[in-house]
């Protein structure tokens, strides 16, 4: 359990941000329609993992009333997060559109990452193909994110190697969430359920708030039928760790 806790948070991590990094070697025509694939496979991915997975999965441990009350305190409470601008996350096609300076980028980026660690260790605390689902889950979003990130930090005026370097630094907070959550919940169990509620309240407000307005921009018929086909291939793909579950 533990070996597959670090193996998943290196690579929701470290993983992430180099494969971030080789998109970025794409021509700017290609990640143009790129980023909005994988964004739409990501929202299918986060609506899986918390719909299918946690959400569950937390129910079988906590009353409905107490888990419910602390799904939806979660959302009002990353609401209010972002609006403080505390919880960035951007998925925008064109970043440099964003306003949000580089210390920003880097101090929401380290948070959210840490908040992934611990989602990831509770959730293999759960069980190992709920863990294995949040973990894809997690990967997905990350990689449109990281990619938005690195184009923001290059146009800030950072060289390729720096922005790798503070981008990575930012990243390297999943595993310190990660271990810490595994040493934290394993010993005080009765707090998995509502790690749970909170998780799958980030996921859903990350996939309904932050992602799907994006998709929203392109309205043709091809590119709705190819974002609910793309949807569904990231729920899918969550269904199948936990068919038979």
């Amino acid at each position: 359990m533990f070996l597959l806790i670090l193996l998943f948070s290196i690579f929701g991590s470290i993983g992430v941000l180099l494969i971030s990094a080789l998109v970025l070697l794409f021509p700017e025509s290609i990640r143009y329609r790129l980023v909005p694939n994988l964004v739409s496979y990501a929202t299918g991915t986060l609506l899986g993992a918390a719909f299918l997975g946690m959400i569950p999965a937390g129910l079988k441990q906590a009353p409905v009333f107490s888990f419910s009350v602390t799904l939806l305190g979660g959302i009002v409470v990353f609401f209010v997060l972002e609006k403080l601008v505390l919880w960035r996350h951007s998925h925008e096609e064109q970043p440099s559109q964003q306003t949000a300076t580089v210390p920003l980028i880097l101090i929401g980026d380290g948070f959210h990452n840490l908040v992934d660690g611990v989602v990831i260790a509770s959730a293999f605390l759960t069980s190992i193909p709920l863990g294995i689902g949040v973990s894809l889950a997690v990967i997905a979003h990350e990689i449109p994110q990281e990619v938005g990130d690195f184009a923001i930090l290059l146009e800030s005026g950072l060289s390729r190697g720096k922005a790798l370097l503070l981008n990575g630094l930012a990243s390297s907070t999943t595993l310190p969430g990660a271990l810490f959550a595994y040493f934290w919940l394993d010993k005080t169990s009765s707090w998995v359920p509502y790690i749970l509620a909170l998780s799958s309240a980030s996921f859903i407000y990350l996939a309904l708030s932050d992602l799907t307005p994006g998709l929203r921009k392109d309205v043709g018929g091809m590119a709705t039928l190819r974002q609910l086909l793309l949807l569904f291939a990231g729920i899918g793909t969550i269904a199948i760790f936990h068919h038979g579950q």
